[in-house]
């Protein structure tokens, strides 16, 4: 213990001002002000700053089926089509169709002036009459020996050279009405009333639109997955909202040197209605089914290098390695890697890295990892 002896005067005011001194000294060498315990929590290994989590969408991997397809484009076409022409030269008198109207086979659409055709009509048949009658009189005489049997062969083959010639004229004279070759609707018309019409002359355009198909250039590989009979989904860009099924009619079984591809037509009959040929589609052809496969969005793949995705759990990511299988749509089979469940993430992958901590959207927040140091309590000795 310090003792210090209070002396009068000058001594007396100096020993006073030692002993505040001696107590400032003390006072700062103790445990004690605000400054003190900053600096100890600077100094302190334990204290942690804040983690703030990535804000990230997820979905989760699940069960559906998923089908093995190869998808292509192309331009729908008729299955029958045809051009109309004029097999005789004439004035249409009358068109009897119009365009985008329904005909069936032998179904008139165009008359045509037929008087020049009656004529040959007629002229041949009075020919023909009239060796008829001379061919049945030399058979009668050709028994009397009036007629030698070289004269009845004469007319035998002068008869049938005439009757030759009267179904050729008949035949002109049906061709001055023009008949629907095959049945489907008037995609264009190129005649009116009172034109006259050039024998071969293009006048209509039939299309059956009742079967359609389309034809995919498939590249050689393909060729082991597909075979005739097979399910195909049709989208068309003009009937957005809509699929169309069918089914693959033929396959050609050479394959283009050139190209290295070989040709799939599709067809399209029941169920098609809306479609026309000429339309582009977008087609689907499955060749392999799997009714329960697990499947994640496609959206959760990686794009850096081998298929991996980044796993939720526990408020944290990893990057895990997965062996795909079929895709279809937005889906993506797994087929190794993943179990039913777990979470991977879809949106926000760029700013992730393996064990950064995350925050799905949708969920529950986290608890905030947080922990601060306890300021030191001030200790006061006396």
């Amino acid at each position: 213990m310090l003792r210090i002896s209070l002396l009068p005067g000058r001594t007396g005011t100096c020993a006073a001002a030692l002993i505040i001194s001696t107590s400032l000294l003390l006072g700062g060498c103790g445990a004690g002000g605000p400054a003190g315990d900053a600096a100890a929590a600077e100094k302190d290994p334990k204290a942690e700053k804040a983690v703030e989590a990535v804000p990230v969408e997820a979905a989760a991997a699940t069960r559906r089926a998923v089908a093995a397809s190869y998808t292509g484009t192309a331009a729908l076409e008729a299955r029958a089509e045809s051009q109309v022409v004029a097999k005789t030269s004439g004035v249409a008198l009358a068109v009897l169709v119009e365009e985008g109207q329904q005909v069936r086979a032998g179904q008139p659409l165009v008359r045509l002036d037929p008087d020049r055709a009656r004529l040959a009509v007629a002229q041949s048949e009075a020919q023909m009459r009239k060796l008829e009658n001379s061919y049945q009189r030399a058979q009668k005489l050709v028994g009397q020996q009036m007629v030698s049997a070289a004269d009845v062969d004469q007319l035998r083959y002068d008869l049938e050279n005439v009757r030759a010639q009267y179904r050729l004229a008949t035949l002109e004279l049906s061709y001055t009405t023009v008949v629907a070759p095959i049945s489907g609707v008037i995609a264009s018309r190129s005649i009116k009333t009172g034109n006259f019409v050039q024998i071969n002359t293009p006048i209509f355009r039939i299309v059956d639109n009742s079967r359609l198909e389309a034809t995919l250039n498939v590249p050689e590989r393909e060729l082991a997955t597909l075979r005739p009979g097979q399910p195909v989904t049709l989208v068309a860009d003009a009937l957005p909202g809509k699929s169309f099924p069918g089914k693959v009619d033929r396959i050609s079984p050479v394959v283009d040197a050139g190209s290295g591809t070989f040709r799939v037509v599709s067809g399209f009959g029941e169920g098609a209605e809306g479609l026309q040929p000429g339309m582009f589609g977008r087609i689907r052809i499955d060749y392999d089914q799997r009714a329960d496969a697990l499947v994640v969005p496609r959206l959760a793949l990686l794009d850096d290098g081998d298929p991996a995705v980044f796993r939720v759990r526990d408020g944290k990511v990893a990057r895990v390695p997965v062996t795909l299988g079929y895709a279809e749509g937005p889906w993506v089979e797994i087929r190794d890697g993943l179990v039913a469940g777990d979470k991977v993430v879809t949106a926000g992958k760029v700013a992730l890295r393996d064990g950064t901590a995350v925050q799905v959207i949708g969920d529950k927040p986290a608890a905030t990892v947080a922990s601060k140091a306890a300021p030191a309590k001030a200790e006061t000795r006396q």
